[in-house]
């Protein structure tokens, strides 16, 4: 039960982009097209998940030697590998794919809801199943709310808005009705 309500929490409650507003540069990149949206989502799914397996343990290898200090670089470098295979991956699997996710895929390294995750993990004080479940929710309630502001993001471009309302400043409009949305979770755990 309690693994329930930490993947719930991570992807409703405390959703990254909407409710801790972490990832916010590819969550307004990458989210005019849905299929974008959703490639991304998934590599940020991999990323994080396999990040918070292996994080923890190098917390555990760090606090073994008392080097705890060095944990945010050590995790930047665990994070800056699994981009760089993910990057690899969809060079060879999904060429399109890449090439649409452009400059927003190495910049997962610098995601800021990737390298929270894996600090939320320590400072939540999780064991290894806990981490990684609130990982994996953390990216899937990432996953969620880019895929969902991709689809409104594509009914704004169809749509007969007025002047100011086009483009970035309707996105941001947007983005912040759907975070008031999702603060409607807040009561669910």
């Amino acid at each position: 039960m309690n693994l329930i309500l930490i993947l719930i929490g991570a992807m409703l409650v405390n959703n990254f982009v909407l409710n801790k507003f972490m990832g916010i540069c590819p969550f307004l990149g990458v989210s005019k097209k849905t299929e974008t949206a959703f490639g991304m989502g998934m590599a940020v799914t991999f990323v994080i998940t396999v990040a918070s397996l292996v994080t923890y343990f190098v917390r555990q290898l760090l606090v073994r030697f008392g080097l705890e200090y060095l944990q945010t670089i050590a995790f930047i470098l665990v994070i800056a590998v699994l981009v760089q295979v993910v990057e690899l991956a969809l060079r060879k699997m999904s060429y399109s794919l890449y090439q649409a996710l452009g400059v927003y895929l190495p910049l997962i390294t610098t995601n800021c809801a990737v390298l929270g995750a894996t600090i939320l993990n320590v400072d939540n004080g999780y064991n290894l199943i806990e981490s990684v479940v609130s990982g994996f929710g953390g990216a899937l309630g990432f996953t969620l709310a880019i895929v969902l502001f991709s689809g409104i993001r594509e009914k704004m471009a169809l749509s007969d808005l007025p002047e100011w309302m086009k483009g970035f400043p309707g996105a941001l409009i947007a983005a912040g009705l759907m975070s008031v949305a999702f603060s409607g979770f807040a009561g669910l755990i």
